[in-house]
């Protein structure tokens, strides 16, 4: 039954991501898929982690800053080919995913994407993973362990992918990164800096997002690494659009609002939680 479900929603991405020029709804990619659109909404935000329409929006944008930073279009015509009708509805969303203008962006010369393309596997997900089966990462584990962080690319506003793997090298050296497969898929990772106490890299495969494994994680790191009680980690800001529900699921698990912070120039908050032993 879940394999059929992922081809579904494979084939849902994939009239998505041949229409990105065009604006797309949801009765739109139902119809394609001749699927009931009320059925597909569901399974494909239970399977993805979000709506048809925020994955879409985020992929058109995403490919949008690309064209500005790597083609000289002007911006009403990459706003016309994402989909938009006008230049100002472009700016408007650009600017509440992104927190800079199209034109403010493209003078960075920097691409960072909201969304890639989400590759999802027809296996069934294993639902009897522990804490145990969460191992210390190696360098053997780096480019599976980058391949997660390119589909969770949502959980990290401004990648800057050298230096992440300049520092993810030096966490595995120190022992402080832990990794969680199922199978060969990676499924987890997580970066731990003992000397604060504070998560720094936390992510999870979309279709294991609501099974438990942030949990996991919190469960390995009490056990392993944890010299006080309280952990710490950022995430968005209440309101901010990019945001694809990090929030709400570490409120949900414990964790407290604590100072705004601004990282690598992304509006941010600290988050606080106490592991009870």
């Amino acid at each position: 039954m879940q394999g059929h479900t992922v081809h579904i929603v494979s084939q849902a991405i994939r009239f998505i991501e041949e229409h990105l020029h065009e604006k797309m709804d949801l009765d739109m990619v139902a119809l394609a898929c001749h699927y009931s659109k009320y059925h597909l909404h569901r399974i494909f935000t239970n399977t993805v982690g979000l709506t048809i329409h925020d994955y879409t929006k985020r992929r058109q944008l995403t490919e949008a800053a690309k064209l500005l930073i790597y083609s000289e279009k002007p911006i009403i015509e990459i706003a016309f080919m994402s989909g938009y009708k006008s230049q100002q509805a472009f700016t408007d969303i650009f600017k509440a995913m992104y927190k800079t203008s199209p034109a403010g962006y493209r003078a960075t010369k920097r691409f960072y994407p909201l969304q890639f393309e989400i590759q999802l596997r027809e296996e069934p997900a294993k639902m009897d993973l522990t804490k145990d089966n969460i191992k210390f990462a190696t360098p053997a584990d780096i480019d599976d362990w980058m391949k997660l962080v390119k589909l969770t690319i949502d959980g990290y506003p401004c990648l800057d992918k050298k230096q992440y793997i300049e520092n993810l090298y030096q966490y595995i050296m120190h022992k402080q990164a832990f990794i969680l497969r199922d199978d060969c898929l990676v499924i987890g990772v997580m970066g731990f800096s003992p000397n604060t106490d504070s998560i720094d890299y936390l992510a999870v495969h979309p279709q294991y997002r609501y099974l438990g494994i942030i949990e996991l994680f919190l469960d390995k790191l009490k056990d392993e690494l944890l010299h006080r009680q309280a952990v710490t980690l950022t995430t968005y800001r209440a309101g901010d659009k990019a945001d694809t529900g990090y929030r709400e699921e570490y409120l949900r698990l414990g964790f407290t609002e604590q100072e705004l912070l601004v990282e690598y120039g992304y509006p941010t908050q600290r988050f606080v939680k106490v592991l009870t032993p």
